[in-house]
């Protein structure tokens, strides 16, 4: 390879290519996990310098966008919450933005007239149906991704997250549920088709997360309730399991728990605008631990 294509494949490592939509997708409607209440979600193409923002036109012509970012951050209790300072707040993003990310989109506007995108099937699938429907859009110009300096971590007792420096993105994700039976203690790899962040990386998000769906023990359900959460989960939302076996299965995946929690993670990680170049491993991990580690990674890179 001469030295010129050398430095050219080193930038493309550099600098991932990024779109936009083609058009704007149909309405997606459902309700909302915690809430319970049905929104109708629309995404809309938007210049490159806005990123992902959500818009709640329910609010009225006044309502700030809500940002896709890790400053926009509220709230990290089973799912994540993003708001303005104003109070305008929207719930459960992370399946939405890992279905923009896996598809290198970095600028979208997103509409919905409620305050929790819908859970739809509990994966990411619906959301890569809409996007391939709207087409996607080169952006002008390709957006430098970060490379961490050096390892960085957070851990809470048994459970960490670290971020390791690399050429490429990629994530790993392992799991410990060894009292229950269906799920045991599982792990999951994977990473970007970077080749082309467009297309190809749809297709290979397509095929590896975006199908895996959220997941419950059937004991911790009722509680849940009782706090005011999981209003509008269903059999038809989530798996769920009790300690011997699956009570609405079968499974996409053998290892679907894992694959759905490396999906939580990647829309938690797309809170930075791109992935970084970090070989990002987590164990027995969660929203709040993900965004702490974007957090870090952020403040690192500004």
């Amino acid at each position: 390879m001469t030295s010129r294509r050398a430095a050219a494949r080193l930038l493309g490592r550099l600098r991932r290519r990024t779109h936009t939509l083609a058009s704007s997708a149909d309405p997606v409607s459902g309700v909302g996990l915690h809430s319970g209440r049905a929104a109708s979600v629309r995404l809309r193409p938007a210049a490159a310098d806005e990123g992902v923002y959500f818009v709640r036109t329910d609010l009225g012509e006044d309502a700030p966008p809500i940002s896709a970012s890790v400053a926009s951050v509220l709230g990290t209790r089973l799912s994540t919450t993003l708001g303005t300072a104003g109070g305008a707040t929207v719930a459960t993003v992370e399946h939405l933005l890992a279905a923009l990310c896996g598809a290198g989109v970095s600028a979208c506007r997103v509409e919905l007239d409620g305050p929790e995108v819908p859970l739809l099937d509990g994966s990411a699938a619906p959301w890569v149906a809409a996007v391939r429907a709207a087409g996607l859009a080169r952006q002008p110009r390709a957006a430098p991704t970060h490379r961490p300096r050096r390892p960085l971590w957070v851990h809470e007792g048994s459970a960490w997250v670290v971020a390791l420096p690399a050429a490429a993105p990629s994530l790993t994700y392992g799991i410990d549920f060894a009292g229950h039976a269906p799920i045991g203690r599982q792990w999951f790899s994977w990473a970007p088709d970077d080749s082309d962040a467009g297309d190809g990386a749809l297709d290979r998000f397509a095929r590896d997360l975006a199908p895996a769906r959220t997941f419950a023990l059937a004991e911790h359900l009722q509680g849940l309730r009782d706090e005011g959460l999981i209003r509008g989960g269903s059999a038809e939302s989530a798996l769920v399991c009790d300690r011997e076996r699956w009570l609405n299965g079968p499974l996409r995946f053998d290892e679907e728990p894992a694959r759905h929690k490396t999906l939580d993670l990647l829309g938690d990680l797309a809170l930075l605008g791109a992935l970084p170049r970090a070989r990002i491993v987590a164990y027995k991990a969660g929203h709040r631990m993900h965004v702490a580690l974007a957090r870090k990674l952020a403040e690192e890179a500004g």
